[in-house]
């Protein structure tokens, strides 16, 4: 057979390299795409609107993170990216600004701006496959894995929050009468069903429940209703900050003498020391440190203040930490060889036992589920203008 001219001879060495270009073209085509490229964070971000006073901590929070990490070379040589847009706390904004920076990168990361979001989204976060989503809601509905495999909350949800100041009563004043005054909100009414099952558990009664308008100024009637029922704590959720000064300024002028309570996004400091002088001693749950509290060691707290000298809010705070938790879980995707996909990365973040998050939370973490089930009791002190430690972590995990 005549050997064409055309026809190329060659040498072993020269073979090799070729087999060995043609396996590396073999490798499956995601593990390639994977090795240089961005890991993405998204962001449905309330930059303006009503919520926009958490908006522009959360998103000074995740920024910052991802500096940390990018200036430290990123995760396994990759960079991180965080691509957010505004949605002024609409939720068809948010889903039209999911669809745009997922239409228009590669996104494996993404924080949700509300409870309706995260609802409203989760059918295309599952059609997608590819993203583990977090945000600014602590709704207990999304605290299902079964039904979010895809999502979870950085911190305890509204149940649990409630949960962790139900046992701080319960060992504080045995026995004791507890209010529940909440909004007519979804929001408002998220825990209280569970939340007064639980208190019974505990040993506790709950002798009367007060709904009202969310942001409503008028209380005199309820302020009546809650005195006549005498209750030993109040505590009070679904709200930023009105109506509950106006509570707790007629209540102390009618002679109450009910100790009052809050859950997360009513207990911001700056939130808290609009109540004034009457707000001294005003208690609530907080999943996280404040920015100031020197109490104990705290690395990433004084990262924290050295990248930001002024006070953060607890909203940058969750921020911060739930950046932290998706580099946490796509560094442990990445270590073990998978791609990252909502699978793998929830998995992955599920795997977090007793994580330590340099102080943030004080005491170690684990995520069994879709919550971090821990939280502190802190207490307003008007005179130092600061929130002090009620309680030491109280945990809920089931």
């Amino acid at each position: 057979m005549s050997t064409s001219p055309h026809r190329n001879h060659f040498s072993p060495r020269r073979r090799g390299l070729v087999l060995a270009a043609g396996a590396s073209l073999a490798l499956p085509l995601a593990a390639r795409a994977q090795a240089g490229e961005d890991i993405v964070i998204g962001g449905s971000i309330p930059m303006t609107g009503v919520f926009a006073f958490a908006g522009v901590g959360i998103n000074a929070g995740i920024a910052d993170y991802v500096k940390i990490i990018n200036d430290g070379g990123g995760i396994k040589g990759r960079k991180l990216r965080y691509v957010p847009e505004d949605t002024a706390y609409k939720v068809d904004v948010s889903v039209a600004a999911y669809k745009k920076i997922t239409s228009q990168n590669k996104v494996n990361l993404y924080y949700g701006d509300s409870t309706g979001f995260a609802k409203t989204i989760n059918p295309e976060l599952e059609r997608n496959g590819q993203i583990l989503m977090a945000g600014a809601s602590f709704a207990t509905e999304l605290n299902d894995p079964k039904k979010y495999p895809h999502q979870f909350l950085v911190g305890p949800d509204y149940t649990e929050m409630f949960g962790i100041l139900l046992q701080h009563i319960a060992k504080e004043k045995p026995g004791a009468k507890v209010a529940f005054v909440y909004s007519d909100t979804e929001f408002g009414r998220d825990p209280i069903e569970p939340s007064e099952a639980a208190a019974k558990k505990l040993g506790l009664s709950v002798p009367i429940k007060i709904m009202t308008p969310p942001g409503s100024v008028d209380v005199s009637g309820e302020v009546i209703k809650l005195r006549r029922a005498a209750p030993d704590y109040t505590i009070f959720h679904g709200y930023i900050l009105a109506p509950i000064p106006e509570f707790i300024t007629q209540g102390k002028q009618q002679g109450m003498t009910s100790k009052w309570m809050g859950t997360f996004w009513t207990m911001d400091s700056s939130t808290v020391m609009k109540m004034g002088p009457d707000g001294d001693g005003f208690m609530g749950v907080m999943p996280f440190r404040y920015y100031y509290d020197t109490s104990a060691k705290a690395p990433m707290l004084d990262k924290i203040r050295a990248l930001r000298p002024e006070y953060q809010s607890t909203a940058y705070m969750q921020g911060f930490l739930t950046a932290m938790l998706f580099v946490e879980a796509a560094k442990r995707t990445l270590d073990a060889g998978k791609p990252l996909n909502g699978d793998n990365l929830k998995a992955a973040l599920n795997s977090i036992k007793d994580f330590d998050t340099g102080g943030i939370i004080g005491t170690p973490i684990s995520i069994p589920g879709n919550s971090i089930p821990v939280g502190r009791v802190y207490r307003a002190d008007m005179k130092a203008q600061r929130m002090v430690a009620a309680s030491d972590w109280i945990s809920v995990a089931k």
